[in-house]
This record gives C-alpha cells, structure tokens and sequence, in this order.
C-alpha cells in the first residue's frame, strides 16, 4: 500500500482496472467487454489459444472456426442484451423521474421547453427554453 497522498499516481492503474471490469448495473456489463469484445481475462484463462498452443494441441482446423464462430455469435448476444439493460435503465430513470410531485403555486416562474420537433426549434444552437412565464392560476 502507498502511504501518503503524493503517490497516488503509482495506484491509478489499478483503480481503473478495477473500475472497467466492474459490472455497471445500468448497462448490464463491463466497460472492458463492450470495449474489446470478451471479459477481461488472465492469462491462464485464455479462451481462444494461440497458434502455437493450436499446433502443440493438435486442434483441428475445422474446430477451431467452429469455436471462433460461436464466439461471435456470442459477442452479438452480449452486445443486445447490453442495449436491452439500457433501455431498461432509461426506462426506471424516467418512472423515477416522473413519480416527482410537481406542485405549482401561483407566482412561480416556469420556463417552457422546446422540443425539436416543435415549429419554436431552429436548430441546436437554438435555447432549449423559453420563458420564464409567471404562474396567474392553478
């Protein structure tokens, strides 16, 4: 351990491994496998030998692109049940959201969103606003 706060540095790499092969809840998986395609592995549990390790083994060709194949098929599930566990996500963010009471008096300010789909948008620099409006009756 690294005593003292001038060493943090030393300890950064560490925290990032960490950090990206963690299970993320809202997405359902690890930056690393989204990033490289597999889970971050050490190197005694390599999934896919290497052409050294193939030839010493005797592994067939023919198995061997059988095995890769399956691992893509693999990497496509992986990456759509990802999407699926955003959307999910998204999904609670926004029933939390939208279960805030929302109480309105008057003589509050309120600013009006614009939407893009709206005649009010010109573009993305446009605000994203309008307003603010003062609240007469409830």
């Amino acid at each position: 351990m690294v005593q003292g706060t001038r060493q943090w540095n030393e300890k950064l790499p560490f925290a990032l491994l960490g950090y990206r092969t963690t299970v993320h809840t809202s997405i359902g998986a690890t930056p690393y496998l989204l990033l490289y395609g597999t889970e971050d592995m050490i190197s005694v549990e390599v999934e896919i030998p290497s052409l050294r390790i193939i030839v010493e083994a005797e592994i067939e060709d023919t198995e061997w692109v059988k095995t890769r194949l399956k691992h893509l098929e693999l990497e496509e599930e992986k990456r759509l049940t990802t999407v699926c566990f955003g959307q999910l996500y998204q999904q609670r963010m926004t029933c939390a959201y939208n279960k805030r009471p929302r109480h309105f008096e008057v003589g509050q300010l309120l600013l009006k969103g614009i939407f893009q789909h709206q005649e009010e948008a010109k573009g993305k620099f446009a605000p994203n606003w309008k307003g603010p409006y003062l609240i007469k009756d409830v």
